[in-house]
This record gives C-alpha cells, structure tokens and sequence, in this order.
C-alpha cells in the first residue's frame, strides 16, 4: 500500500483547525458591525536614496499588522500561536494596505517570500512583510543647498472606508523604530515620528490614513567644496585685472573671458543636478550674484579701456602729439605681448646695465667696496623708476575697484550666509 502524502495531512489538518473551508474570508470580520481594529506597527531598516530631480525617496521597511479574526480561532491548551509563510495569505482575509503616492514598491522574495503570519488561539494574528517602496517627497529648494526637507510615507486602506476599517497606530509614537545605523550620503536624519489623519475622495467616502515623518538636513560642505568655494576663487581672480596695466589688453580679456566661463560652468553644473523649478533657490542667488561681479570686472576694463583711448585723441588734438605716457610705440608694444614697454625707462635700464658693468670692471681693479654700495642705490633707483610708471599709468577707474569690489563683496556674503544660515 501506498503511505500517505504527510504535506497533504498537515495542510488538511491546519485547515480543519482554522476552520478556513467553513467561512467566507472575502468578507471583513465582523461584516455588518462595527470597523476591524487594525494596528499598525513600523520598523525602518534604511532609507536607501532621496532624489531631488525625481523627487521621491526609497525606504526599505517591515510592515506589521494586528487586528483580530474570530473565524481563526483554535482550540489551544497550552495557548501557543502558529506561524505560518505567504501560502496562507491567499486563503484568508488580510487588510489592503497601500502607500499614498508611493511609484513602486516591492515585497523582497530572496530566499522566499518576505512574509510572516502568525495566529493566536483567541483569534488574534500577526501579519509581518518586508518591503521596500519609492514614494514622493514634495521638497521645497527655495533654500537649497541650506534647506531642511520635511517627508512623509503614508499609509492607507484602499478599499475599506473608516465605516469598515480602523487603522491605528499599536503602540502610539513607539510604533515607529528606526535602526540606529541610518546614514545618508547628502542629509542627516534629525526625526522620525507617527501621526494619523484621515483622507477624503468625493466618490468614496474618508479613510484612516497614518503617516510616517522624517526630517532631513542637508550636508552643507560637499556644496561648499564642489560650488561656492570655486565661485568665491573665479570672483577674486577676477579682481587680479584691476592690478595688471590697463594696456595689457589681452592678459586683462583673457583673464575676464576665462572667469566668466568658469562660473557659466560652475552654475550649468548645479542646474543639470536638479529639477527645473519655476523659483529662485539659494545657490542660484549666490552663483548669479558671483557672475555678476565676475561681469562687472570685465565692464570695468572695457569702461578703463575706452576712457584712455578717449583721453589719448584729446591730448593728441590738443598737443598734436601723444604724451611719452601713451606712446605709439610702446602702446602697439603692449598690444602685441601683454607687457609693459616704455622708452624711457628701457634706456635707463641699458644705461644701468652700462653703469654695472664699468663698475664691476673697477671693482676687479681695484678691489673698492664702494662699487657695491652706489651698484645697490642705482638698481633701487631703477626699481623705484618703474613702479612709479606703473602706479601713474594707473586709471582711477582700477584704483577705486580694488577696494570697492571686495567689500562689496564681503558684505554680500555676510547679508547672504546670516539670512540662509
């Protein structure tokens, strides 16, 4: 004879002692009376990414439910509860929790299913699973990168009304645990917290609706590394300009151009990272405040440029000759290399270079230690002859930016870091 298939008997017998073939489980308990209790209780294992394009936020969760079922109750002497797997779950009524504005969500089934049921003799069960769900976050970037971000997963009966379902949490505020390694790269997770409300549509009535709260701070100093330390350099560098002479056109353009698409680069970078919101955000401030400083340094040599040419044709009209501060040769000079170049000066140093070498002649025949002294005062004489050409050749327009670019400067970003922070 063939013996009998034991998987069979047990599931027959678990059957028979729950009673599952003699009552109707597509109905609620209690259906007709008063709303199934159901409590809810949350454990967080890991917030696994926020998003600020997409908006939305990937938690992975246990989600336990309680509520009581009469219909399982079982004869028990020693008043122990059974557990079971997903296999039951499909045989008897369990409550239709779903996660408000959630956009995906998944049970994890490695190395099976994630799900717990566990019924007591009083009719009393515990329904356990494992998920994790990616929901929205309506974030708010006004004072982006210095914000607080404020999210919420709710959680809601999709079929029972609050006539047929009570959703509540177990154990009030300790419903809700977190695990205590929680970390994410860009926040810092200041609170968690439980709250309920209940939830209105116009074609089926109001649901209980529980809601689980977390603040999220933002780390500031990747932000200070990758964007506002590098916009802070690209506007200092740009005021080097005001110290280079006004006639080195293509060093003073070509250290203008360059920081003025550095800091296009530096704000095309934040812009790609983030949605495209309608308003103004902190960063953005601070990025197109720098830019327009960036900016105005380049105005203000266009400004010191045209105003020497100007001045130039008036001393040449009056005079009929341009003044050795602005001759042609030395203009075209500096037009070509960047560099300083004045007649004048050129020949004190050729005749300095002369002077040098007689006396070094001397010194060898005579071994005098006046050579040295009078070598010193002639090469002091010569360094003072050209940074005085260099401090009169400068236009007042450089002379007053050196010192009101930076404090402007300096007040902005105490006004902007005492309102942000």
């Amino acid at each position: 004879m063939r013996k009998n298939d034991s998987t069979k008997a047990w599931l027959l017998k678990y059957e028979q002692l729950l009673h599952i073939q003699d009552h109707d489980f597509a109905m609620r308990p209690g259906f007709g009376g008063s709303p199934v209790p159901v409590g809810i209780d949350v454990q967080i294992e890991s917030i696994d990414s926020i998003s600020e394009v997409k908006m939305d936020f990937t938690m992975t969760l246990y989600l336990r439910h309680s509520w009581k079922d009469e219909r399982l109750s079982f004869p028990s002497t020693t008043n122990k509860s059974m557990t079971f797997d997903h296999r039951l779950i499909k045989k008897i009524w369990v409550p239709d929790i779903f996660f408000v504005h959630s956009k995906r969500s998944f049970i994890h089934d490695t190395t099976v299913e994630n799900i717990m049921l566990r019924v007591y003799p009083d009719g009393n069960v515990l329904f356990s699973l494992r998920i994790t769900v990616s929901a929205m976050c309506f974030m708010d970037f006004s004072r982006f990168p210095l914000d607080t971000q404020n999210c919420s997963l709710e959680l809601e009966s999709y079929a029972y009304t609050e006539e047929d379902l009570m959703l509540y949490w177990e154990h009030g505020n300790k419903s809700l645990t977190t695990d205590e390694h929680i970390s994410l790269s860009q926040f810092l997770v200041e609170e968690f917290s439980a709250s309920s409300g209940f939830a209105f549509y116009s074609s089926t009535g109001w649901y209980n609706r529980l809601f689980i709260n977390f603040v999220l701070r933002r780390h500031i100093f990747f932000f200070v590394l990758q964007t506002y330390f590098p916009a802070m350099l690209m506007v200092r560098l740009s005021w080097v300009s005001f110290w280079i002479d006004r006639r080195a056109v293509p060093a003073r353009v070509s250290l203008g151009i360059t920081t003025v698409l550095t800091m296009s680069t530096i704000i095309s970078g934040v812009s790609a990272s983030m949605p495209q919101v309608s308003y103004i955000k902190a960063v953005d401030v601070y990025l197109w405040v720098s830019s327009l400083f960036v900016f105005l340094s380049v105005i203000e040599y266009a400004a010191v440029n045209y105003l020497t040419t100007v001045e130039e044709r008036k001393q040449f009209k009056n005079t009929g000759k341009i003044s050795g501060m602005y001759n042609i040769d030395a203009v075209q000079a500096m037009a070509f290399d960047g560099c300083y170049h004045d007649s004048k000066t050129e020949m004190d140093q050729t005749s300095f270079s002369l002077h040098l070498e007689e006396d070094s002649m001397r010194g060898r025949s005579t071994g005098s230690p006046s050579t040295d002294s009078s070598r010193i005062k002639r090469r002091q004489s010569s360094g003072g002859h050209v940074g005085r050409i260099i401090l009169e050749n400068n236009h007042v327009i450089d002379t007053y930016s050196r010192i009101l670019f930076p404090i402007v400067y300096i007040i902005f970003n105490l006004f902007y870091w005492g309102i942000y922070v």
